[in-house]
């Protein structure tokens, strides 16, 4: 059995990050200005967008982005069930209502069929998850966003670095929302981005991320700044501070090799995992780069002779950390009491989420870690 408690996940943060951070709080200034603006610059040409937009969080990405795309009470907004919290959170906080509808089995995206079918006269946008890291078939989203003149919000908080036939995600549709949660392939500690094409759109976006202010404090207190500023519109608390910013500066340069690194041991895991009846991994699809965020397994009870449950606690014995990704937003209480919805909704994501089980993966994961793993897992099979 393994001797040290092997994490679910962690950063991977070097000598340099920790010399960029203490180089932003040395210069005091500390909120958003240079740092934060060149994190913008270089997160757009990354994924060749025109524009992005750093804030506070995925979260607030979101939040931001449906607002912008005309998100209003009464709206609804589809999107999976399938997917952390924050994603249908946000759509109740516009006060719209998130129309979940199923996922495909082989992918655990959202699935597009079903999506034509959830479209009524109240559907204002689409909100489909880049499940862990794999892109959804945009192509066929996008096809009917237009067909029914809807807008696209991609949840992106597992998918930087991921490809669509050839091109980054971040720069295909409307608006792409990015996470920088520590557990994500790069970080800022907190934060989150949203990458888009629309100068207008981007114009706004800033604004609204400080409160509506029409000049930021960078422009107000910095020597050719002025004190005076405008509010046309009620805004939030929302931007990027430096600290987090000069992290994620080095981090994003970084961000090819974590996610090479990243792929070499998702192939690992799929090869040693192969030969186990009972356990599926999470194939990639044609045409897709994923940047393997997490690595789920689905675990098939009565062929495996032990539940994910089960499962989960036996590595845990044996000191491997795991997580589920996820409970879906439908059996949660609130969603239940609010909306209506109910166990046996989505038959595809209830049986996905019984056996879903996320191994270990992040850069800083050796060969023998992986061993561990497959090994504590084979060992836990009665």
């Amino acid at each position: 059995m393994r001797k040290s408690y092997l994490k679910f996940s962690f950063p991977h943060i070097t000598q340099v990050e920790i010399n960029a951070v203490v180089r932003t709080l040395k210069s005091g200034w500390l909120t958003s200005g240079e740092q934060a603006r060149l994190f913008e610059e270089k997160m757009a040409a990354y994924t060749q967008a025109r524009h992005a937009v750093a804030v506070s969080s995925g979260t607030a990405a979101l939040f931001l982005s449906l607002l912008v795309e005309g998100v209003q009470p009464g709206d609804e907004v589809i999107t999976t069930p399938f997917t952390f919290i924050s994603t249908a959170n946000v759509i109740h906080h516009l006060g719209a209502k998130p129309v979940f509808v199923d996922i495909e089995e082989d992918t655990y995206n959202i699935d597009p069929e079903r999506i034509k079918q959830a479209i009524s006269l109240k559907t204002r946008a689409l909100l489909p998850v880049h499940y862990s890291g794999q892109p959804c078939d945009l192509r066929r989203i996008m096809a009917i966003a237009r067909r029914h003149k809807l807008r696209v919000v991609e949840d992106a908080a597992h998918a930087l670095g991921a490809e669509y036939s050839g091109k980054k995600v971040g720069g295909l549709g409307n608006l792409t929302c990015f996470s920088m949660f520590p557990t994500k392939n790069i970080t800022t500690g907190e934060g989150g981005v949203i990458t888009l094409n629309n100068s207008h759109k981007a114009q706004r976006l800033r604004r609204l991320r400080l409160h509506g202010m029409s000049k930021d404090g960078w422009k107000r207190y910095k020597k050719e700044g002025s004190w005076y500023y405008e509010i046309h519109e009620a805004g939030y608390k929302y931007n990027l501070s430096d600290i987090n910013a000069s992290l994620g500066v080095v981090q994003l340069g970084k961000i090819d090799a974590l996610n090479d690194r990243r792929t070499r041991l998702a192939r690992t895991y799929q090869r040693k995992l192969a030969g186990i009846p009972g356990i599926k991994t999470l194939a990639l699809q044609p045409g897709m780069k994923s940047s393997w965020h997490i690595f789920p397994i689905y675990v098939d009870a009565d062929v495996l002779g032990i539940d994910r449950n089960r499962l989960v606690k036996e590595l845990y014995l044996r000191n491997i950390g795991t997580s589920v990704h996820f409970i879906p937003c439908h059996l949660q209480p609130f969603y239940q009491d609010r909306y209506g919805y109910r166990g046996g909704d989505f038959p595809v994501t209830e049986k996905v989420y019984s056996g879903i089980v996320s191994l270990p993966l992040f850069p800083g994961m050796v060969q023998n870690d992986i061993n561990d793993v497959v090994a504590a897992i084979k060992d836990s099979i009665p």
